[in-house]
């Protein structure tokens, strides 16, 4: 049944995945957290309240959760080209991936965020506490469970994006299982590489659901 799968170039290619799927979902946290605090703390009563700076944020991030993935890695042909050299392997996806799921991150962080009891942020705010300590003790603490299950969703849709990017030439499963697999009628191909996305899945999921239960203290 495995006649065609060639486990040197499948290893390869689940590596590719996994490199992806790590290093974007490092940057779609970072880049998610500060866009999710942007939209928190510009809202309505919040601590930088601002109409015009809210609308402008929420803008970008509806924009960019709008455009399909796909269309997104060509739109952004030129600035991959222009800040790695090339539009082609794993390193060439990382600057669609992040942008691609970073505006989906930041708005399970501002959820995660506005889920925070107001009345700490307040009495917290009331005592004199800067807004850097505000975030870095009340918000990103007392939001972390929230935090972590929504990048764990992320993680998972990152893994589907990669997929996706593969099929252009990014390398990965998605890529082994469309070219070598798919256009060479090698099934088994495609049916180990699909076995092999869903076991990334389901380790995902269950790193992220222990770690989130082991930091929440409700």
């Amino acid at each position: 049944m495995l006649s065609n799968i060639k486990f040197d170039d499948i290893w390869t290619a689940t590596y590719e995945t996994l490199y992806m799927t790590i290093i974007a979902l490092i940057g779609t946290a970072i880049l998610g957290v500060l866009l999710g605090l942007l939209l928190y703390l510009t809202s309505k009563d919040g601590i930088w309240e601002s109409k015009t700076a809210n609308a402008v944020v929420a803008s970008i991030v509806n924009v960019f959760r709008a455009i399909p993935f796909i269309i997104l890695i060509l739109l952004l042909f030129p600035f991959t080209d222009f800040i790695i050299g090339t539009v082609r392997g794993p390193t060439a996806a990382l600057p669609a991936l992040i942008i691609g799921s970073a505006p989906f991150y930041g708005r399970l962080a501002e959820i995660a965020f506005r889920e925070v009891d107001k009345g700490v942020v307040e009495a917290a705010h009331s005592m004199g506490a800067k807004t850097r300590t505000i975030i870095f003790k009340v918000l990103l603490p007392e939001s972390m469970p929230a935090l972590i299950s929504g990048l764990t969703v992320t993680a998972i849709a990152l893994i589907g994006f990669t997929a996706m990017a593969g099929v252009i030439g990014a390398g990965g499963l998605g890529d082994f299982a469309y070219f070598y697999g798919f256009q060479r009628r090698q099934f088994d191909v495609v049916l180990l590489c699909t076995i092999l996305i869903l076991v990334i899945v389901f380790i995902i999921q269950f790193i992220g659901d222990l770690t989130s239960n082991k930091i929440d203290k409700r």
